[in-house]
């Protein structure tokens, strides 16, 4: 969805800026809201829809969080965040089977800290 003259591009690029800088600043709540106009500018932007999808989690919003990494990995589903997001999700609403699928898939794609301590968390099936 892009003008002519380039305006949504910029719109967008702002919006997800600003809902990025709203989240690295602990403000879930208004960075919800300028990612959401990011995603309703741009819906085929994993980065927005991962953006998203924290924002929503961290404002305990975890079953929007969850459709929106499920949108990302739609994407991309090579999003090792969006795994993990995804499985901290699962793990959140009590499915540890899918959690654990979602776990091991981020750790096998870059194993880090923060993915293999969810994934101790969940413990072995």
């Amino acid at each position: 969805m892009h003008d002519a003259d380039g305006t949504t591009g910029e719109r967008v690029y702002r919006a997800f800026r600003e809902g990025s800088r709203l989240l690295a600043n602990g403000d879930a709540y208004a960075a919800a809201v300028a990612l959401e106009q990011a995603r309703a500018l741009e819906p085929d932007q994993g980065s927005i829809r991962e953006a998203l999808a924290r924002a929503y989690f961290a404002s305990g919003r975890v079953r929007a969080a969850e459709a929106e990494f499920a949108a990302a990995l739609a994407l991309d589903p090579v999003n090792d965040y969006a795994h993990f997001g995804l499985g901290v999700c699962r793990l959140r609403v009590g499915d540890r089977v899918g959690a654990r699928r979602h776990l091991r898939l981020a750790v096998a794609m870059h194993p880090r800290p923060e993915y293999r301590a969810a994934l101790a968390r969940v413990g072995a099936p």
